[in-house]
């Protein structure tokens, strides 16, 4: 099984008697159905229902979770769940010198790993599972982002950015990162509002070209018109967060789109459930 170590992680963890009720009450993820050994996407949003920071979060015990998140968001995550805390009984800690861990592919060997796994509940078409608190030599990196990549899964930095998506943007709807049948949670009105009006235009879409990608953050333009924004690139395959209305119109109008000077195709995960709107709304329109 092909694996990868992922040194730009952190782990944060939330314990105590009251941690569960803690988290659920403030996360996007429902803590009743997260499993023992799976780690399942999620977002601490805005009270305007945007991102201000995404994680996987799994059990580590009786009254006890990780949060794996990027390093370089880990401590404001800190302070930011601090500020929630109030009198809960918990305890929030990063934890020291973490070894994060990812393995994927149809080939279920994972002898390299000592501690147990934990499926990686993004990916819901493939098998991918992460490891913490191990020491396994080697990887392929590049080989793990290109695999992210052609599945659909975006993450932030590398995708969006922080403050700037709401949970629909980048899938969290349709990978078990949103709660919809559990209540409320910081920026809970808004996610239900666009889940139940179906407002949802932006969306990562999987993009491929005949010639090497551009650098992430490149714009989609269609005319010179902006239709989304490019993320993270593997040679000629990438995501991307595009308005789904305005690819529509352009597909319909059999108008290239293009990444600078490339031209690129847009095509939805296959795994989704979401798809390209029956009217498109052109950019003068939006």
């Amino acid at each position: 099984m092909p694996f990868a170590p992922l040194r730009d992680r952190a782990l944060v963890s939330v314990s105590g008697p009251d941690a569960e009720h803690f988290l659920q009450n403030i996360l996007t993820t429902d803590l009743d159905v997260l499993g023992s050994s799976e780690a399942k996407p999620g977002a601490l949003l805005t009270p305007q229902g945007k991102i201000l920071f995404d994680f996987l979060i799994s059990r580590a015990g009786e009254n006890a979770f990780r949060l794996e998140c990027r390093t370089e968001t880990a401590d404001d995550f800190m302070r930011r769940l601090t500020l929630y805390k109030l009198r809960a009984k918990v305890e929030i800690a990063k934890l020291d010198q973490p070894v994060v861990a990812v393995a994927w592919g149809s080939d279920s060997t994972t002898s390299q790993f000592e501690s147990a796994p934990f499926a990686d509940a993004r990916f819901v078409d493939t098998a991918v599972k992460r490891f913490y608190d191990d020491t396994a030599d080697g990887g392929d990196l590049a080989a793990w982002q290109a695999f992210r990549i052609a599945h659909g899964i975006a993450e932030s930095g590398a995708d969006y950015q922080l403050g700037d998506a709401f949970p629909h943007d980048v899938l969290l709807d349709e990978i078990g990162g949103v709660g919809f049948k559990k209540g409320c949670y910081v920026g809970q009105e808004v996610v239900s509002r666009m889940q139940h009006r179906g407002t949802a235009r932006r969306r990562v879409l999987i993009v491929s070209a005949e010639r090497t990608l551009p650098t992430s953050r490149a714009a989609l333009t269609v005319e010179g018109r902006p239709v989304g924004t490019l993320g993270s690139t593997a040679a000629r395959t990438g995501l991307a967060i595009a308005r789904i209305d305005r690819v529509k119109a352009a597909l319909d109008a059999g108008l290239p789109i293009l990444a600078e000077d490339i031209a690129v195709s847009l095509a939805i995960p296959s795994w989704a459930k979401f798809s390209f709107p029956r009217e498109a709304i052109g950019a003068e329109d939006a």
